[in-house]
């Protein structure tokens, strides 16, 4: 390949760590939005993809990274390596981001790495790290090498959420819940896989989003919690054997409602078998709902649909969030490529808030379910 991608002046050159493979990862979804111009002030320069570049390129998934490769590097001018480190170094002028969608648990790792590629601004895929402490060792090598870190919990500029919040916010005495369904069957078989699969728990996986909702907008922080009340009558936790036959203590849903010392109030509600919608509702002072908006709307249904036609046969939640996941990237892109401010968008100190809030919450409801 002679000619690699680059980026205009008012875009980030983007290095995207972890592609997966196509029609299942992640980060292969980033790509093609970028490369289909979704975010405009971000230009998909090169891929890191360690698995589908070495042992996993004869096994499966390894064929159709190929394809995806050879239509990326002809279409595009994408340039592929197996490590940050191969990756040319950053020309003068140029505003580098790194979207880093691989493993949770290499993350540490991958943002050092992102830093010494000459990355300024970093995207992180939710929850950032596996504990509060790795992500305090991230924050500040960060800070020490004046990048940023921005965080992919795209609820944060859902248009459910975003409608709720201005609702409420006109709404004197009103009171917001956020609920998210997942649509795992219900059954000690379906819920057993999932519990091991997500063994973090549901607070650090399923509902981090939610956790992060109130630690943006809500002034939620450990130290800000005033009261935790948990609706025991419709909360649920069981201890089920996932697959390996180990057995798994989590929470199959959960509702609570937090106050704060500063006055405000909100609650969350999660269920892994409630469905594929999620929604926010606001109700009056008695209780009485006033506003629902849900996930997916009329309009999501209809770009979904389109979607499902384009790319066939791969994960359902890319389409139904597909709009959040380009404003996420866009705003993320801007401030990197101009220095404006990523609007709403969650930060590092969110990150570690959100998972702060969950390994507190976690102890104490599970204590309130065994009672």
């Amino acid at each position: 390949m002679t000619k690699v991608a680059t980026p205009s002046p008012n875009q980030a050159e983007v290095i995207l760590v972890g592609c997966g493979c196509p029609l299942r990862g992640m980060g292969w979804y980033h790509a093609v939005q970028m490369l289909g111009n979704e975010c405009p002030s971000a230009k998909l320069c090169y891929i890191v993809e360690p698995w589908f570049l070495g042992a996993g390129k004869s096994g499966p998934g390894g064929a159709e990274f190929a394809d995806f490769k050879c239509q990326a590097e002809d279409d595009h001018q994408v340039g592929f390596y197996t490590s940050l480190a191969d990756v040319p170094p950053v020309a003068d002028g140029v505003k580098r981001l790194a979207l880093i969608s691989g493993r949770t648990i290499d993350n540490p790792r991958l943002l050092c790495e992102a830093i010494a590629a000459g990355c300024t601004v970093i995207y992180l895929e939710k929850p950032g790290a596996t504990t509060v402490a790795e992500l305090e060792t991230m924050k500040k090598q960060a800070a020490d090498a004046q990048v940023q870190i921005c965080m992919g919990y795209n609820k944060n500029v859902c248009k459910y959420v975003r409608n709720a919040r201005e609702f409420a916010s006109s709404t004197e005495g009103s009171h917001v819940t956020f609920v998210s369904n997942n649509t795992y069957e219900n059954n000690a078989s379906s819920l057993g896989e999932c519990f091991e699969r997500n063994a973090e728990g549901m607070l650090k996986n399923m509902a981090i989003h939610e956790l992060a909702l109130l630690a943006s907008f809500y002034d939620v922080t450990v130290d800000n919690i005033e009261s935790v009340e948990v609706d025991k009558e419709y909360s649920s936790m069981q201890t089920l054997p996932g697959p390996s036959g180990k057995e798994f203590t989590d929470f199959d849903k959960v509702k609570f409602t937090i106050k704060t010392k500063t006055g405000k109030q909100v609650s969350v509600q999660a269920d892994r078998c409630g469905g594929d919608t999620s929604y926010a509702k606001v109700c009056d002072a008695d209780g009485n709902e006033m506003f629902r908006h849900c996930m997916p709307d009329d309009e999501d249904k209809a770009n979904v649909s389109v979607l499902e036609a384009k790319y066939p046969g791969a994960m359902p939640y890319f389409f139904s969030q597909d709009p959040d996941y380009a404003t996420v990237k866009e705003r993320v892109a801007k401030l990197c490529a101009t220095g404006e401010e990523a609007k709403d968008i969650a930060t590092i100190d969110i990150a570690i808030s959100a998972l702060q809030i969950a390994e507190y919450l976690t102890p104490l409801m599970q204590k309130e379910l065994e009672a």
